[in-house]
């Protein structure tokens, strides 16, 4: 259950905060963050299998308590903004191979704003914050 749990977080922040794969890679810390993750829904894992609860509700409900906190996505939240409202860089991007990197630089340009506001689930469909969001990316996108 454990290296279940630890590929399936693994793999979730491959597609939806690269931004931290490639940190937590940079300082040989993905192993350590992966085991204390894990370690903290081992006893809920435990306790659902023991009412004979199904191993793919327990894997989705601890893969839910494990990537809450990692939600939701910025990186996902620029990709669709760029590919919505930027779509020939957008694909110009993702043909060069070069788009993740692109968005996690977008995510570092427009950390102030995604911090100001306080992006979360809740403000995530804030026009205010989706506007400004995109005047930087228009900023970003300028200066390149």
């Amino acid at each position: 259950m454990e290296k279940i749990l630890k590929e399936k977080l693994w793999d979730y922040i491959i597609h939806n905060n690269p931004d931290l794969m490639f940190k937590l890679q940079e300082e040989y810390k993905a192993a350590d963050y992966l085991n204390e993750k894990v370690k903290g829904v081992l006893a809920l894992a435990e306790e659902m299998l023991s009412e004979s609860t199904p191993m793919e509700i327990v894997e989705e409900i601890c893969i839910n308590v494990l990537t809450e906190d990692l939600k939701p996505s910025r990186f996902n939240y620029l990709c669709s903004l760029l590919h919505e409202k930027f779509e020939i860089v957008y694909i110009d991007y993702r043909s060069k191979g070069s788009l993740i990197y692109e968005v996690i630089q977008m995510m570092e340009y427009c950390k102030e704003i995604f911090d100001a506001i306080g992006f979360s689930k809740e403000t995530e469909q804030n026009p205010v914050l989706k506007n400004a969001i995109l005047e930087l990316i228009g900023s970003y996108l300028n200066k390149k």
